[in-house]
């Protein structure tokens, strides 16, 4: 409904917008998901880095043989497996986020084993560097 006051256009009845109420309650319910939701994020990362872990700690374990197959011994050392074309480079541990921190358990003068370097215990209560 429309009325006209000199000159000018004036609008009664119907407001748009949103009263104080409802915003609160809308960032209310925000707040409220956004608690529920930032742990499982924390937890998603964790998870998604033992998937890295895992991955790398089998393939090096991987080339590791295949180097022992084909060279009668074990690298002297994992760069040994990059500077043989076993491997592009070392991968970063996702946990140490570095190539240097791999823990290499020696046999016979050479790597027969590699862990991680973290000293973080997993999400199923083993330390990484016990995998």
């Amino acid at each position: 409904m429309r009325r006209r006051l000199m000159g000018h256009i004036m609008q009664t009845g119907n407001r748009s917008g949103f009263t104080l109420i409802e915003i609160m309650i809308v960032m209310t319910i925000l707040g409220i998901l956004a608690t529920l939701i930032v742990p499982r994020i924390d937890i998603a990362i964790v998870h998604a880095r033992e998937s890295v872990l895992k991955q790398d700690l089998f393939t090096l374990r991987d080339k590791i043989d295949q180097y022992f197959s084909d060279h009668g011994s074990y690298p002297p050392h994992l760069d040994s497996l990059r500077e043989a074309g076993y491997v592009r480079g070392v991968p970063k541990d996702p946990f140490t986020e570095s190539s240097e921190t791999w823990v290499e358990i020696y046999v016979d003068s050479g790597v027969f084993d590699v862990h991680s370097g973290s000293d973080l215990v997993g999400i199923d209560d083993v330390p990484y560097n016990q995998w």
